[in-house]
């Protein structure tokens, strides 16, 4: 498949580009995107050339990984502000076969508090379950328990979540409990539930 833009008024997604390699290194030294991603740790500028010139455009070549760079909206791309994309679960060429998705985030930290994780992830869901999309029959969500950034964005966006799976995350060899949450395409892009978290 070939990369598109996904935007609205709040957010331009579109590919990250050499440009925005030294933006994806310096994001990837805060420690809550190492603490709750599986970004390598520590992160240096050639994990993030590889991020940039090989993971990226072989996932969208393959139709298996389709990953964005989080950028204010506008015509041109602006600078990065997070990353934000999907896992394919499915097989290519399998019309009939109902398939899933999980979704993944992170958002630099001079951008938080802003709604773009939140935003982004409504298009990329929003296009997960159009059938002119993927035209997937569930997106899930996962995230280590105590994520609670990832998690109000799964809420704002619906997600119901389903409960913890105990050591079902593996982030650089160990295994951590993870919350796991689903949405699905005729589930409202709102909370379902009151929020609990801090």
């Amino acid at each position: 498949m070939e990369p598109f833009v996904l935007a609205n008024e709040t957010v331009r997604l579109s590919l990250p580009t050499e440009d925005d390699v030294d933006t994806i290194m310096a994001a990837c030294q805060d420690p809550d995107i190492s603490d709750w991603t599986v970004v390598p740790s520590p992160y240096l500028r050639a994990d993030a050339e590889l991020f940039v010139r090989r993971f990226v455009p072989d996932g969208w070549a393959r139709g298996s990984e389709f990953n964005w760079a989080v950028r204010e909206p506008g015509d041109t791309d602006g600078p990065l502000l997070g990353m934000v994309g999907l896992h394919f679960e499915g097989r290519a060429g399998a019309p009939d076969e109902e398939r899933s998705a999980e979704i993944g985030f992170w958002t630099a930290p001079d951008a938080r508090g802003k709604g773009f994780a939140t935003e982004a992830s409504r298009l990329v869901v929003d296009w997960g379950f159009d059938p002119e999309g993927l035209g997937l029959a569930v997106i899930t969500w996962v995230a280590y328990v105590g994520n609670w950034g990832s998690r109000r964005v799964a809420w704002n966006l619906g997600f119901r979540v389903e409960g913890t799976l105990r050591r079902y995350g593996l982030q650089r060899g160990k295994r951590r409990d993870a919350w796991m949450g689903t949405l699905l395409p005729e589930d409202p892009r709102e909370p379902n539930e009151e929020w609990t978290g801090p």
